[in-house]
């Protein structure tokens, strides 16, 4: 089965941290993937990106990074995307994106034809890729 999202790296944080900051949209959408078994996608850039913040003190995890990347290794729906070529030459073309993370996230998005689950205004507002928010 192929995934239908890619997960910004905060959706994900927010699903396993503190599913309350989702929106009611992005909440739902989660359930019914999970219910129906279907794969949730995100970018290997979300797992640096994960990592970074939490060695900066700016994510407050439940558990050490070790853990947090075990469980969700042990989650069966979580598909994480390889950072490939023709994705890092598509970031390269989103001028629109400054954050280099921001714009790894959408060219994964794009070149596998997936909605993006984000609340990040910018890339909201660039209508770049389809989102649910």
């Amino acid at each position: 089965m192929h995934p239908s999202f890619l997960l910004d790296t905060h959706v994900v944080v927010r699903w396993l941290v503190d599913n309350g900051k989702l929106s009611r949209e992005q909440f739902r959408a989660l359930q019914t993937a999970v219910r129906r078994t279907e794969p949730l996608a995100l970018s290997a850039v979300s797992l640096l990106e994960i990592a970074i913040l939490n060695g900066q003190g700016k994510l407050k995890l439940k558990a050490s990074l070790n853990e947090f990347f075990s469980e969700m290794q042990a989650a069966p729906f979580f598909t994480v995307l390889s950072v490939t070529y023709e994705i890092v030459a598509e970031a390269g073309s989103l001028h629109s994106l400054r954050d280099p993370a921001d714009r790894a996230s959408v060219a994964t998005a794009r070149m596998h034809r997936l909605r993006l689950m984000t609340s990040d205004r910018r890339i909201i507002e660039s209508k770049l890729v389809p989102v649910v928010v």
